[in-house]
């Protein structure tokens, strides 16, 4: 009998061999390699060499004005984009439900955006802000028509640009988090809304109290995920405002960490890899933040 379970074990580790080795060559090796880059200072890549081992990686990312600006236009988006994308979504995801008959095409509606590709995206809402000789861009026709004065929203103002890009993230995530609250709706049981209305409960009442402790969970799963996301940021803003994103004073954290490792400025990785784990340190204790709020808020 223990040698039928031995036998067991060994095949059982057998078949996880294969993931186990994919982990440790794609995922544990790259981290433990990040971790040492980030402390050998004044890592030469083509000699392969350094000077000593410190901190002074991550005192220079601290004080680089690039990085500082990535870091603010990174928080801003978060800040912006996150509440903002869940409770429209929310919303949005309300009127779906009370469409019973329809709510299967509108769910598929709202998700053909997540569908289509993020470049392809950054061209339309391109069209739709940029100014240029010879149009000032749908958006701008809108504001003009209005009695406003024209702006440049691609090449523009600071406060333009974070308008633009914080609009195109909320639309570029919304199809994921409709599909997500509309199906978490549809999953609440209905005795409640029964019972609800047989006590002359309004609307707005059932929704608040029972509506959104039920999908709770999902509420915020769809929030970490969020910061997650909007903390990783760089495509949405290269399909916006080009690859130049230092230039365009738009450039994210992951961003910063692309331009030290293969930018104009590259070929530093150990500035890169400390940047990196500056990053895993900000989402690690978000991330820990929102899961501890949502043990104690969320209706399991």
């Amino acid at each position: 009998m223990k040698k039928r379970i031995k036998a067991a074990d060994v095949r059982g580790w057998l078949f996880l061999l294969p993931s186990l080795l994919f982990l440790a060559a794609f995922f544990i090796y790259p981290m433990v390699d990040v971790l040492v880059y980030s402390f050998e200072e004044q890592f030469n890549f083509a000699s392969q060499t350094y000077t000593g081992v410190g901190f002074y990686n991550f005192n220079y990312v601290l004080h680089d004005p690039y990085f500082v600006q990535a870091l603010k236009n990174t928080f801003i988006l978060v800040i912006i984009t996150v509440p903002v994308s869940t409770c429209i979504a929310i919303l949005i995801a309300r009127c779906i439900s009370s469409i019973k008959k329809l709510r299967e095409f509108y769910q598929t509606i709202y998700f053909l955006p997540y569908v289509t590709n993020t470049l392809a995206l950054g061209l339309v809402f391109m069209i739709l802000f940029k100014k240029t000789a010879y149009s000032d861009g749908m958006i701008n026709l809108l504001i003009n028509a209005f009695g406003g004065q024209s702006v440049d929203f691609i090449d523009g103002p600071y406060w333009a640009k974070i308008l633009v890009m914080s609009i195109y993230t909320i639309w570029v995530v919304l199809p994921f988090k409709i599909l997500i609250l509309t199906s978490a709706m549809a999953s609440v049981n209905e005795d409640y809304y029964k019972a609800a209305k047989i006590d002359g409960t309004s609307s707005a009442r059932i929704f608040f109290k029972i509506t959104l402790p039920m999908i709770s969970p999902m509420i915020f799963y769809l929030v970490i995920t969020g910061f997650i996301g909007a903390f990783k940021a760089y495509s949405d803003e290269v399909a916006l405002f080009g690859t130049d994103l230092n230039g365009a004073g738009m450039n994210t954290l992951v961003g910063y960490i692309y331009d030290m490792l293969y930018g104009d400025s590259g070929g530093y990785p150990s500035y890169a890899s400390a940047a990196a784990l500056i990053l895993f340190t900000i989402i690690f204790t978000i991330t820990c933040i929102n899961l501890t709020v949502s043990s104690k808020k969320a209706v399991y």
